[in-house]
């Protein structure tokens, strides 16, 4: 870490990545609506993080950034951290987890109609799931224009977190409440037994952190090109655009096979 610098960062529209000196490459979603700033040249040249001089910082101080005011620079910093993720998944001969390329988190959630879930966040995939098993579920949401007409029956405003989480039998959370600082809360919330998903780009690192707070799986994504990934991210592109090409759907399980 003392000799990793940061080699190239994006902020993309969508999602915003960097690619580290040793050839990794990591993502964070791009919290466009956490930058109301961001309306005039004034108040967005406070919100970018360093324009221009973003390439060669050493990684350490990136993973400072995290825990800085600016939302955009701890983006980069979880980029950051998920590249290095990457590089330590090379560098290990065996892992105490589970990890599977190619498979999408959402498509491995077990549904059981007859038990509470928790939906935090607009993740239409379970959520449509969810819905074709007519199962019991709230979703959490700070946004609820994000929502369609029919899942509207099935929203709750966020802040309602501890009057549903500590039932839920099934808790998924979109890997955003890892940026907006949210995600430890929930977690303190949900029961010992809950099975609790977290997923998205964001949360493409190192698990031990998540399970020893209760995480049962995480669905993140690994970086197999980064420069073209960087190439997609930087015209708007979106997973769409770069799955089965410069990265790969990840699921990391907390029992190892």
């Amino acid at each position: 870490m003392d000799k990793l610098t940061v080699e190239r960062a994006v902020i993309g529209l969508f999602f915003s990545g960097v690619k580290l000196s040793d050839g990794h490459g990591g993502l964070c979603f791009t919290p466009i609506k956490e930058i109301p700033e961001a309306v005039c040249c004034p108040t967005s040249a406070r919100a970018m993080p360093l324009p221009g001089k973003l390439a060669g910082r050493s990684v350490k101080a990136y993973l400072a950034d995290i825990f800085k005011d600016s939302i955009m620079k701890k983006t980069l910093g979880i980029a950051t951290l998920n590249a290095l993720s990457a590089s330590c998944w090379d560098r290990m001969p065996d892992k105490a987890y589970q990890l599977e390329l190619g498979l999408d988190a959402f498509e491995m959630v077990d549904i059981d109609p007859s038990q509470k879930t928790v939906v935090v966040g607009a993740l239409v995939p379970v959520i449509r799931r969810l819905m074709a098993a007519n199962a019991d579920f709230h979703i959490l949401e700070l946004d609820k224009a994000t929502l369609k007409p029919d899942e509207m029956p099935h929203f709750a405003e966020a802040s309602r977190a501890a009057e549903f989480v500590p039932d839920a039998d099934l808790l998924v959370i979109t890997g955003t409440t890892l940026i907006n600082d949210t995600l430890p809360g929930l977690l303190a919330l949900a029961k010992p037994e809950a099975r609790i998903v977290v997923t998205g780009p964001t949360v493409s690192m190192l698990p031990d952190a998540f399970f020893q707070r209760g995480v049962t799986s995480l669905g993140g994504i690994l970086v197999t090109r980064p420069d073209e990934l960087l190439d997609i991210i930087s015209e708007g592109g979106s997973g769409y655009h770069f799955f089965g090409k410069s990265a790969e759907m990840m699921v990391i399980n907390r029992d190892k096979a």
